[in-house]
């Protein structure tokens, strides 16, 4: 009894099978890729040399290693530093070694690399013997050794625009015979955020479950919205950095944006709530004095509540601070001081203003002079007309 053959379907992730195999296939990156621009340059001329491709994720950094790779004719391997080491970089230049074979390595979050293992690629590299292409989504300056990061040229590569999305996700429905309605089109893209990884597999596996592509199956195969936000990571800084400055600048809303984006990463409330303690004496200080005791307040209402419901001591706080009078008269003069003491250190403090516990320490001249309410200065004579602060304003 003959049966009928079940279909044939690749058990390779659709990411992976619409993957571009040569540069005009890339869809973003044009201040790289465009023409004339460097990576363009080196692909026409089958140039190959090590560079740090830094960027969010699921914007084409393998991508484009593979296709600069495997144009200039070299052998690529790709590890992951998560998951490998010093072995596997070892295995590799031997394998090269024996075959004369030129290798490309792409290292896949290359920032995960400790500093003995990026040391350990140091020779390899310098000499040639390697050709790197790190991937990372954290400021390389930070997360790569110097001498390392010095023979690499390091390449930023942009989060895609909401046409070139609409173009990734286009080539997606394509290669699953699928249609998509604008609205869901329009989620989607904003949902991404520039992910083009994160857009493909949401169709995939959208039609893979429910046969079709709307708002409802799209977030129904989303198990938890996932925003970028590594708390050891850029992002975290960033987004601290715009929380700082919204309150700065008494945006509200933006204050209240920013804290919601930690908030809902799962960040700890204690450090949020310890940068508005800062902040209230930094950007606000004698203006408001009261913003102390409210940021203060939103601190020990964090350790006494936790989340969820100290989001909204949180959310209280915020706006309190985003509102209030800001003035660094007091953080500047207190740092214009720190400057004059390491600059000229320990200087004689005045005899008249000296503990003179002692007869000889009275005999001395210590505490000579005193008046409660000495309207003159009291600093040391070498600095005796500064003038720190400048008032609240």
């Amino acid at each position: 009894m003959s049966q009928t053959p079940l279909p044939e379907f690749s058990t390779q992730p659709l990411a992976a099978r619409i993957r571009p195999k040569t540069l005009a296939e890339v869809i973003g990156q044009e201040h790289l890729i465009g023409s004339n621009k460097p990576l363009s340059v080196a692909y026409d001329k089958k140039m190959l040399f090590s560079m740090i491709f830094w960027g969010p994720p699921g914007i084409g950094k393998t991508t484009l290693a593979k296709i600069l790779a495997e144009r200039s004719g070299a052998d690529f391997i790709e590890l992951s530093a998560v998951s490998s080491g010093k072995a596997d970089v070892r295995e590799i230049i031997e394998s090269a070694t024996a075959t004369g074979r030129r290798a490309v390595l792409f290292l896949d979050e290359i920032h995960r690399f400790n500093k003995a293992q990026q040391d350990y690629l140091l020779p390899f590299v310098e000499s040639g013997r390697l050709t790197l292409i790190g991937a990372t989504t954290e400021n390389p300056s930070f997360e790569i050794i110097a001498p390392l990061l010095s023979r690499c040229r390091v390449f930023v590569l942009r989060e895609l625009t909401n046409e070139e999305m609409e173009q990734v996700i286009d080539r997606a429905l394509k290669a699953v015979h699928a249609k998509m309605p604008k609205d869901a089109k329009d989620w989607l893209t904003a949902m991404a955020n520039g992910d083009a990884r994160q857009a493909i597999t949401m169709i995939e596996n959208a039609s893979e479950l429910y046969g079709k592509l709307t708002i409802e199956t799209l977030k129904n195969t989303l198990q938890s919205k996932h925003l970028r936000f590594d708390k050891k990571g850029e992002e975290h800084f960033n987004t601290v950095s715009a929380f700082i400055k919204s309150m700065r600048a008494s945006n509200v809303d933006s204050a209240l944006y920013y804290l919601a984006r930690m908030v809902d990463s799962g960040e700890d409330p204690l450090f949020i709530a310890r940068r508005m303690v800062i902040f209230a004496s930094e950007d606000i200080g004698v203006a408001q004095p009261t913003a102390l005791v409210v940021a203060n307040a939103v601190f020990r209402a964090c350790e006494v509540i936790g989340y969820p419901e100290c989001q909204l001591n949180l959310a209280h706080g915020v706006v309190y601070l985003a509102q209030a009078k800001k003035s660094r008269a007091c953080n500047d003069a207190f740092f214009a001081a720190m400057e004059d003491v390491k600059q000229f250190g320990n200087l004689p403090i005045p005899l008249k203003i000296r503990n003179a516990p002692t007869k000889l320490m009275k005999g001395l001249g210590y505490g000579k002079g005193y008046e409660k309410y000495d309207k003159g200065s009291l600093l040391p004579d070498e600095i005796k007309d500064r003038k720190y602060f400048g008032g609240n304003g």
